[in-house]
């Protein structure tokens, strides 16, 4: 985190941990705020790499599992980094700012994506730049956001992952009422002040409350090599593209898609429990036995009490019985509809 951005929010009440913020003081409210309010959030606990060079979209288009092509100054895209075996080794955001691209992922991955891409650049001209300390990211969600966007910027982008750039800032559309925009540190503060007017500061886990509620997998150390793109839904958000290139894992990821089974699922459930849930915690259901039908990917406190959580599970575990946290008969799964439709 910038250090000038983090003494300014720690001047607003910002309680900070592991160089991410946890609460502004009372987190129960911020929980409920962010369900049922406007909410306005750090996003300090996502690091930036930046491709720039005359070979940037042709070398990140030999490496991901989208499109880049299809990326411009007006539209961002989901994405991942995956080994040959097709298995996912980061999952990001990426836009273009009309010089390069930026690529957003957990900072607790920043340094081992950007050393194993680093290794890839051989003669092409590309460069890669840290930029998570030199810019600030903060987002704005709930009904008044894009209304505060609109004040802020006089125009918000519209469509779902729409792109605008200003000449300080750069704003992208996550969803019909959640928005972040990139800014400097210098501007950051003055900016936090005029959209506090429409929203009250949250932590860290309740922005992340929102990307499981969205069904946006966030793979991290925890699930590094545990899924194929597809087992996290990634397609239906269009982190995949079936009509590109070669790129690691491409063989497998195509092959899953047009001639496998896909055996396992991401699922959107609640776990109604006062113990810790985290990502790489493993479920269990009769079926199965001792061994494990699936795994948490993502998991975060919820207003309606214990945690909602995105878990890749078997398909065939879900449709003939319970799904249990870490041991059988443990807190069971509510599994809950996620916000797109999934073909099986």
């Amino acid at each position: 985190m910038n250090l000038a951005w983090q003494t300014y929010l720690q001047s607003r009440n910002a309680v900070i941990k592991d160089d991410c913020i946890t609460h502004y003081g009372d987190a129960s409210t911020e929980l409920e705020n962010t369900r049922s309010g406007t909410i306005l959030a750090d996003l300090s606990h996502f690091g930036l790499i930046y491709f720039s060079g005359e070979d940037a979209s042709t070398f990140l288009q030999s490496q991901l599992s989208c499109d880049v092509r299809k990326i411009d100054l007006y539209t961002a895209q989901y994405g991942s980094c995956c080994t040959p075996k097709g298995r996912m080794l980061a999952s990001f955001l990426i836009w273009h700012n009309g010089d390069g691209y930026f690529m957003q992922l957990p900072m607790t991955l920043y340094t081992t994506i950007e050393k194993r891409l680093s290794m890839f650049v051989l003669r092409s001209k590309v460069k890669l730049a840290d930029n998570s300390n030199t810019l600030v990211r903060i987002g704005i969600a709930g009904k008044h956001a894009k209304a505060a966007i609109e004040k802020t910027f006089d125009s918000a982008p519209c469509p779902h992952l729409g792109v605008v750039h200003n000449k300080q800032e750069s704003i992208l559309c996550l969803a019909q009422n959640r928005f972040e925009i990139i800014t400097t540190p210098e501007h950051a503060p003055k900016l936090w002040k005029h959209l506090r007017k429409y929203a009250v500061p949250v932590g860290k886990s309740c922005w992340e409350w929102l990307d499981i509620k969205a069904g946006i997998p966030i793979i991290t150390p925890a699930t590094q090599e545990q899924f194929v793109p597809q087992m996290t839904n990634l397609e239906a958000i269009g982190g995949i593209s079936f009509q590109k290139g070669c790129y690691p894992g491409q063989e497998i990821v195509s092959r899953t898609q047009y001639l496998g089974k896909l055996k396992r699922r991401m699922y959107l459930a609640n776990i109604l429990t006062i113990e810790h849930i985290e990502a790489g915690d493993e479920l269990y259901s009769d079926d199965m036995k001792e061994q494990s039908s699936g795994m948490i990917v993502n998991a975060a406190p919820s207003p309606d009490g214990g945690y909602d959580v995105l878990a890749v599970i078997q398909i065939d575990s879900v449709k003939t019985g319970e799904i249990y946290w870490k041991i059988l008969n443990g807190p069971m799964l509510e599994i809950t509809p996620l916000p797109y439709l999934l073909k099986y």
